[in-house]
């Protein structure tokens, strides 16, 4: 899937994710809290978008934030993750995306820990995580 950018159709994307994966990358849903593949995950490494391979966020700013998704504190550098309002289901939240390819990643909350103060919470079907080799012994 690298190399996918922008303007790729639709049709494109459903014929590169899974079902579960295209509902929420590419039709901005939310997968179920505690359920997901790295809620918990505490392995080191890079998360990346599952759709373009953009690497998002690291490892080293993960943390249990309690509310059963991954969450961050900052993303891997500027430019990565892009905002936008977001009006749905009656509430005033702010998503966040994929800044290459628009992925739906989650929502950014301002009750994060310090240095930032945000919570980045994060969809974990829209994550591909790439662990960093173990040091030799």
């Amino acid at each position: 899937m690298s190399g996918t950018t922008k303007s790729d159709g639709d049709n494109a994307w459903a014929s590169k994710l899974d079902e579960e994966t295209y509902r929420i990358a590419r039709q901005g849903g939310t997968e179920q809290a505690f359920a997901n593949k790295y809620h918990d995950c505490k392995t080191p490494g890079t998360y990346h978008c599952i759709c373009c391979s953009e690497p998002l966020f690291h490892s080293s700013s993960k943390y249990d934030s309690g509310s059963g998704w991954p969450s961050f504190y900052t993303p891997i550098g500027d430019g990565y993750v892009s905002a936008k309002e977001d009006h749905s289901h009656g509430m005033h939240r702010v998503e966040i995306l994929c800044a290459k390819c628009d992925a739906h990643l989650g929502h950014v909350f301002p009750d994060g820990p310090e240095p930032t103060g945000l919570r980045y919470c994060v969809n974990s079907a829209s994550l591909n995580l790439k662990a960093e080799p173990k040091p030799d012994k």
